[in-house]
Formats: C-alpha cells, structure tokens, sequence
C-alpha cells in the first residue's frame, strides 16, 4: 500500500484499489501526469481499514479480487454513507457484475482494456459531481443554521412572504400591524444574509431539500 496519512483533508484524492501491483502502480502514475492525487490500496479490506467519511475524491475498484470484491467493497461503502464516486473497472467477462454496481450507486464502470484518456474523463467527470455535491451540502448546512436563529414570530412571517403574501396580508393573516410585519421582514433578511426575495425562497427550497 502506498497510502499517505490523511488528517480530515480536503483535497480531493483518487483511490485506487487493486490487487495488482503492476496495476496500481500505472494507474497512479497516469493519475500523475494530470496532477491528481492519488493513494494505492492492495484489497478491499485494507482500503475499508484506512477509509474515512470525511476524505473527499472518487474511488477506482478493480471488481475481482482476493478477498472482498469490489461489488462487495461498494455495498459495505453504501452501508457507510460513502459520498464518493464509485468507478468500477472490470474485464469483459464481469460486466454483468459491473452493471449490478451500476444499479447500487456506482458512478462509471470501464472496461479493460480502457484508454487513458476514457479514464482520466471519469476520473475528472466522478471528481467534479463530488464538487458539486459537497457544494450543495455546505449550502443546505449554511441555509439551516441561518434560519435556527429566526424566532418563531420571524419564521411564520418568513414562510408568507416566500409564499407570495404581500406585507398587508400578512398583517391581517397573523393578527399584527403591517408596520410590524416589515420589521419582521427587515430582521428574516438581516439573519438569513438574503440579498433579495429570490434568494430567500432558495435558502427555504434548500432546507425543504435538505428534509
């Protein structure tokens, strides 16, 4: 294994797992050649032993191996909540396997033999989904925690104004002067940081997502 330490990083990685020496070795060294980190596992085992919920990257499994299979590998990261990309490498004969990996989550399966280049556009497709998702998730976090400071007076007429109702119905709606309603208004913009009424309907569509 060729694995660095890693302390909670935040950049992301290419994982390799395979039993094949030769195989990892190529693979990290093409991963090199477009300046992306990568860390080398010799089994399932050793790779589940090491990983961490908080690494950030995409995975590259080699479907048979000694041991756990890289279908099995996928199922007990599933059972983990792993977040990162899956992409399943397989020969001709496993692809029935590999699409089985497909229908559990599986980002990508390539076929041997791959180019370099087919693997190096999942690789990089596999890295910026991860982005992405992680993005989103840091925006649903942000968008709670501005709204847990709202009272509860602010959340009800939050939730008007995103629906539509004007400061006058609101006012008549919640029994309060409609001076009062845009006092409220005025300190829902102020907590959430929402420059606008749009983005104050994303952060609200955001937290719906979120539960």
């Amino acid at each position: 294994m060729s694995a660095a330490d890693h302390k909670g990083q935040e950049q992301q990685t290419v994982y390799v797992v395979d039993d094949d020496p030769s195989a990892r070795d190529s693979l990290c060294w093409l991963l090199a050649t477009e300046d992306l980190a990568s860390s080398a596992y010799e089994s399932a085992e050793t790779f589940l032993d090491h990983w961490r919920g908080e690494w950030s990257g995409c995975i590259l499994v080699d479907v048979r191996m000694p041991g756990k299979s890289g279908l099995q590998l996928q199922e007990e990261l599933n059972a983990r909540n792993n977040r990162m990309p899956v992409i399943v490498l397989t020969g001709h004969a496993d692809v029935p396997i590999a699409i089985r990996a497909m229908k559990q989550g599986a980002y990508d399966f390539l076929e041997k033999p791959y180019s370099d280049d087919e693997l190096l556009s999942s690789v990089k497709s596999a890295l910026e989904q991860e982005r992405e998702i992680i993005s989103a998730e840091t925006e649903k976090t942000r968008a709670a925690r501005a709204l847990e400071d709202l009272t509860e007076r602010e959340n009800e007429v939050m939730r008007l104004v995103v629906a539509g109702k004007t400061n006058k119905v609101i006012g008549v709606q919640l029994g309060i002067s409609e001076k009062t309603v845009e006092i409220h208004r005025s300190r829902v913009m102020e907590k959430t940081g929402a420059g606008s009424l749009s983005e104050l309907v994303r952060i609200c569509l955001l937290l719906e997502a979120r539960d």
